[in-house]
């Protein structure tokens, strides 16, 4: 007789008595899980065409308005998981366009300091009204209850991933919230 407990979840393949109950049941696992991997795949894909993106410019003003109205170009850089030059490029159109100021830290003039022009902070203010709009309507078909639940499970699932195929860890912002 087949161990239970494998690295299928206990499915062997199949049980010796013929009646294929246990195939069946991984048949319907596998199906299962196929639907899921299918719906985050879609869900994955309109994520990235509703949301601004890692290097969006609308993003940027965002991440500086949650920072305070002022952030360094490393810490932002981090924040955005892209590339120094990616960001110098992007935080200059930002600059040219009256949306950004960039200037010398005062305790280490190494380091380049980014805050909101008085332009900049009302785009930021826009570019997070849209977003939370956004987002309401993206969860608009589901209750707080379901809303709750569903967090709960991918919570859930990100902690094991995390875990088991090494993912990206968490950012938060200067309030705890993640980003």
């Amino acid at each position: 007789m087949q161990k239970e407990g494998g690295p299928d979840g206990g499915l062997g393949q199949g049980s010796r008595s013929g009646t294929g109950e246990r195939t069946g049941q991984r048949h319907e696992t596998a199906d299962r899980n196929r639907k899921l991997i299918l719906n985050f795949r879609d869900i994955s894909r309109t994520m990235s065409r509703l949301y601004e993106g890692r290097g969006s410019q609308k993003r940027v003003l965002i991440l500086i308005r949650e920072a305070g109205g002022s952030i360094t170009q490393r810490e932002l850089t981090e924040r955005l998981g892209i590339r120094p030059g990616s960001a110098s490029e992007l935080i200059g159109k930002l600059e040219k366009s009256g949306l950004v100021v960039r200037s010398v830290n005062s305790a280490d003039r190494r380091i380049s300091d980014l805050s909101l022009s008085e332009t900049g902070e009302l785009a930021a203010g826009e570019a997070l009204a849209d977003r939370v709009k956004r987002h309401e309507e993206m969860f608009g078909c589901l209750t707080d209850e379901e809303k709750e639940t569903l967090t709960g499970l991918l919570e859930k699932i990100n902690a094991n991933w995390r875990v088991r195929y090494g993912g990206t860890k968490q950012r938060t912002d200067s309030r705890g919230n993640r980003n």
